[in-house]
């Protein structure tokens, strides 16, 4: 790839929400945007956007998507890569198969080679050579602003796949596999979907970002299906030899009140059930990591560490390790894919309990979307907290879940998750609590 070249720009916050509705004018886009989290120690950029598509890589069926999605990437040497991996890939690396259906169509992997490149970095854009300065500024500039397009649009019917009785009594059995010695931690997840939702997926994106404010946001187009995260998690990412992820386990709910918002936060950092929970999936990424790991080089970088989002407080956690020479970037995700943190201890049979009690298939929930460099380096995010959009259905669906330990109150799981689907909610015009 050619040298990118330099655009300085005053107002990066209009500039960014123009530009996602010229990526919504497009039939392959994406934008991945750290919101200017300054505390990702890892981040190299503010924002990331692709569209025009020169390749095109997607699976729909589970058995053999990684061998060729490696032959994709082998043959993209030298090029950016957009794209997602879906949770149901599980199936590709272990002995699974998920029962369950989902409405949408998307497929199990995508992934697309862009014509365009924009970098954001500080008050600076890097722009790909093929794009004309002047007729790119003039294009985004002159899109309506939020103020002139906002309409009153029809509320959406939300509808839960599972009532909230049968989450507390599911909560309960899993508790008696735990006990069992079955496995010692679940993420068990609710889905729910959206019906007449009649708001361009630009204008719900925008409002959904700026109320989470997320680290791994993005704006993900295929077509007239859009995938809408607000992820604060990173999955993976390969810089050079290192590998870090950073899972989250443990949940705390942020308030105005600045007393009531410091009790909360105190309350995550002395949690002994939050810290079982992160530790579990510590313990689960450093045995992944290991796999493809020189030996030794596993590290905790940071072991409970409490950050601050919009809505929440999470306990975030750093491994990290050293690829040995005979692993590369692409073992490390097989390795290490599904993320531990939205499956649980053991992993396989985690799964194959999520399968036996979730009452829909994940797909990309749960799964990762993020994107390859041209020096294969890369960097996923974990698909929480993200609106799954079908535009010709008028139809969405978003799910959220929580680990499962023996101490776990159903109850306060019930609560965690509602707490987890808050920004979503308030950005679909919708309550944010309810009984069912």
């Amino acid at each position: 790839m050619k040298p990118l070249r330099e655009i300085p720009i005053a107002d990066i916050s209009t500039f960014k929400a123009n530009l996602i509705r010229f990526l919504d004018q497009q039939d392959y886009a994406c934008m991945l945007d750290s919101n200017d989290y300054t505390k990702d120690n890892y981040g190299e950029y503010d924002c990331i956007v692709a569209w025009g598509k020169k390749d095109l890589f997607y699976a729909n069926e589970t058995k053999g998507a990684f061998n060729h999605l490696e032959h994709f990437l082998k043959q993209q040497e030298g090029s950016w890569v957009f794209g997602f991996l879906s949770y149901d890939l599980k199936d590709d690396l272990e002995d699974l198969k998920s029962s369950n259906t989902h409405w949408s169509d998307l497929p199990k992997s995508y992934f697309f080679v862009p014509e365009n490149i924009v970098l954001f970095k500080a008050d600076k854009l890097l722009v790909s050579d093929n794009i004309d300065k002047q007729d790119f500024l003039k294009k985004i500039n002159g899109l309506q602003t939020a103020e002139k397009q906002k309409k009153d649009y029809p509320k959406p019917i939300l509808k839960p796949a599972t009532q909230r009785d049968e989450y507390l009594r599911t909560i309960d059995r899993i508790k008696e596999h735990i006990l069992e010695g079955d496995i010692y931690e679940m993420n068990y997840c609710v889905e729910f979907t959206v019906e007449e939702l009649h708001r361009p997926a630009a204008e719900l994106f925008i409002d959904l970002n700026n109320r989470a404010k997320a680290p791994f946001s993005g704006f993900l187009k295929i077509e007239d299906r859009f995938i809408l995260s607000v992820s604060p998690e990173r999955y993976l990412k390969k810089v050079g030899k290192k590998l870090i992820s950073q899972p989250i386990k443990g949940t705390a709910p942020r308030y105005q009140d600045q007393k009531l918002d410091e009790i909360s936060k105190d309350r995550l950092i002395h949690s002994k059930k939050d810290q079982a929970e992160n530790v579990m999936i510590v313990d689960l990424v450093r045995n992944d990591l290991a796999k493809v790991s020189k030996t030794g080089s596993i590290h905790v970088e940071e072991l409970f560490g409490i950050y601050p989002f919009n809505t929440v407080y999470q306990m975030i956690s750093t491994i990290s390790g050293e690829l040995k020479d005979t692993s590369n970037g692409f073992d490390a995700i097989k390795a290490t894919f599904p993320m531990g943190s939205m499956t649980g201890a053991p992993k396989h049979r985690s799964m194959q309990l999520i399968d036996k009690y979730e009452n829909s298939r994940r797909g990309v929930y749960s799964g990762a979307i993020g994107y390859f460099k041209p020096n294969g380096d890369f960097d996923f995010n974990v698909v929480i907290r993200s609106l799954l959009l079908d535009r010709k259905l008028k139809k969405a669906s978003f799910s959220v879940g929580g680990a499962i330990v023996y101490d776990s109150s159903p109850e306060g799981e019930y609560e965690e998750c509602l707490l987890k689907a808050k920004a979503l909610l308030e950005s679909l015009g919708l309550p944010t609590h309810f009984d069912s």
